[in-house]
């Protein structure tokens, strides 16, 4: 699919590192709520193959769109451009500063690998499936104190 630049001519049809990342993030969210493609097209009046392309980055997903996704998935719109990588901000959002969503800071290279891998999320998913505030904060105090310490 190719896209028009300014000057209204082609562009080339590779998608925009931008459009990759916020996919990247609708596609955590979707998978820490344990939802399907197909769920999540029907919230959206979507299928679950145009899903999958706002997933990859193919197609990209309009403000319109974007506010939807916020509210099927219960985050705000900031969440899905948090953690951006820093030579992608900076080339294409004007070079505005980082934001972290509340969490340490995490190497460049280990972040997505960490935040994308299968144990990360069904650790995450079997952690909010605790009902019991007292008991998911004992769960969370306990997997803390079993790494190191932070300074």
């Amino acid at each position: 699919m190719a896209r028009m630049d300014q000057a209204g001519g082609e562009k080339e049809s590779r998608p925009s590192p931008i459009d990759v990342h916020v996919g990247s993030r609708i596609r955590l969210r979707r998978t820490l709520l344990g939802m399907s493609q197909e769920r999540l097209g029907e919230a959206l009046g979507l299928t679950f193959q145009q899903v999958q392309k706002y997933e990859r980055g193919v197609n990209r997903v309009g403000a319109s769109r974007l506010f939807d996704l916020s509210r099927v998935l219960d985050v705000p719109i900031s969440f899905f451009f948090d953690d951006m990588p820093d030579n992608i901000a900076s080339s294409f959002g004007g070079g505005l500063p980082r934001r972290t969503a509340g969490i340490q800071e995490i190497p460049e290279a280990s972040a997505d690998d960490s935040l994308n891998r299968r144990e990360t999320l069904e650790l995450v998913r079997a952690y909010y499936r605790i009902t019991d505030p007292s008991i998911r904060k004992k769960v969370f105090d306990l997997i803390k104190s079993m790494g190191p310490v932070e300074a």
